[in-house]
């Protein structure tokens, strides 16, 4: 009995494989021997802000003592990497500056143009996923004024606005959009494709294992085993078998009624979206965009937040270059909350395969336009990165932060690196000599 190559064994399941949701950790454990890297990166972007406000009141080694302002951090400390004080490639731009998420200014000689690192990312892997997925969901609350903080690719790319519109792209040809609306039917046809799936790649694996070494046939029956409970999974969320949408599967949030006249209250649903679609597997690179570069309207009630204050006022002009210092403080306190929910979401929310949660397979970063919003600068380069505790990320009980001199573009690279990308040629500055992701972030 001959034992085929690795690259053989690969080659002869890959065809049926590489149209499946379900069995990508399987096939990367035999072929990839990085087990640190991660499925989907969510970008959370956000304006710049004062760095006195978020910087933590003290240090001890790495282990931050977070400030009011991203106190609600500390809830999930466990998980997270807090960087700063990275500079851009530009430190003098602001407004408008693309190098938040490219690591470039405002010019571009790459091989993609000035593109962002989601962008890039999904640019390198899309040929790999399944069909039909999206490469890039882009969602956030736009503002009346439209500048260029986002998300770049050439021209800006302007995001989903309307958490209805979002559902509807994301969820429209799996489950009925209208609220109320009784979705068994369409979630269980759902469920049985996917049951197709694991039948065929049954019987291809079968007629394989006869031509391997034993060593393979070993893996082989490992593989058929977890197929078999990704079956008892699937099984146990069909509707009569005691499922309802748990237990790994599809886990589809409820469609929105409407959209909230509160921006802001309109990313609290697009992060369900995200979430939603991170586990059905339809998208595995998300952004979602707080206001723009020189706007974000508020409207929160400390009534409905659990805020100190109502935020009232517009970040830009009232509250980093105006009075509303206090509401400033406020606002990113409520970001860092939304950050918090995403993140505990994502942790809660178990992976279809079963290999963990959806956190402990995905990178969440929290990405700005300007290190220093009050002096216009890109000094100061901040970054909050999150992912489970078996993840990718280097990460500590009471949490990390690392102050840095290094270029930002850096971190994105690590960004990059956690995905799986490791050929930057095409991304960020062609001029920065250390073209690695920075040291110290990535779990050995």
């Amino acid at each position: 009995m001959r034992s085929h190559s690795r690259r053989c064994f690969l080659k002869g399941v890959g065809a049926s494989v590489g149209a499946s949701l379900l069995f990508s950790p399987f096939y990367d454990s035999i072929a990839n021997a990085a087990p640190k890297k991660m499925k989907r990166l969510l970008v959370f972007f956000t304006m710049g802000t004062d760095p006195g406000i978020w910087r933590p009141t003290s240090v001890s080694g790495e282990t931050p003592t977070f400030s009011e302002a991203t106190s609600p951090l500390a809830e999930i400390k466990e998980h997270i990497v807090m960087l700063d004080g990275l500079p851009s490639g530009s430190p003098s731009n602001n407004h408008g500056s693309a190098d938040g998420l490219t690591g470039m200014g405002y010019y571009s000689n790459g091989k993609y143009g000035l593109i962002s690192v989601d962008q890039f990312i999904a640019e390198k892997l899309k040929a790999t996923w399944p069909a039909g997925m999206i490469p890039t969901l882009l969602l956030g609350a736009k503002e009346e004024v439209q500048g260029k903080t986002g998300f770049y690719k050439k021209d800006n790319l302007v995001p989903i606005d309307s958490p209805v519109s979002a559902f509807k792209t994301v969820f429209g040809n799996a489950v009925p959009t209208t609220p109320g609306t009784d979705n068994t039917a369409a979630l269980e046809a759902m469920l049985r494709r996917r049951k197709s799936v694991l039948d065929n790649l049954k019987s291809e694996i079968a007629t394989l294992k006869g031509n391997l070494g034993k060593e393979q046939q070993y893996k082989l029956d490992l593989h058929l085993e977890s197929i078999r409970q990704i079956e008892q999974r699937l099984s146990a969320t069909m509707p009569g078998n005691g499922g309802g949408g748990g237990g790994g599967g599809p886990q589809i949030p409820t469609a929105p009624a409407s959209d909230p006249t509160v921006p802001l209250e309109r990313n609290v649903l697009h992060l369900d979206i995200i979430a939603g679609a991170f586990a059905s597997d339809i998208t595995r690179v998300a952004g979602i965009q707080f206001g723009n570069d020189q706007n974000m309207v508020t409207g929160l009630n400390k009534d409905q937040w659990e805020l100190k204050m109502s935020i009232s006022a517009e970040q830009h002009n009232q509250m980093i270059h105006g009075p509303e210092k206090g509401q400033l403080a406020e606002l990113e306190r409520w970001l860092s909350q939304q950050f918090v929910r995403v993140v505990k979401k994502l942790k809660e929310t178990p992976e279809a395969d079963g290999s963990g949660s959806l956190l402990d397979n995905t990178l969440v970063a929290w990405c700005r336009d300007m290190g220093d919003a009050p002096a216009h600068t890109q000094n100061e380069m901040k970054f909050v990165l999150a992912s489970g505790t078996n993840g990718y990320l280097k990460t500590s009980p009471n949490g990390r932060f690392i102050k840095s001199s290094e270029r930002h573009e850096r971190v994105l690279l690590n960004l990059c690196d956690a995905m799986g990308v490791t050929d930057y040629d095409g991304f960020g500055d062609p001029t920065l000599g250390a073209k690695s992701p920075l040291p110290g972030i990535a779990a050995t």
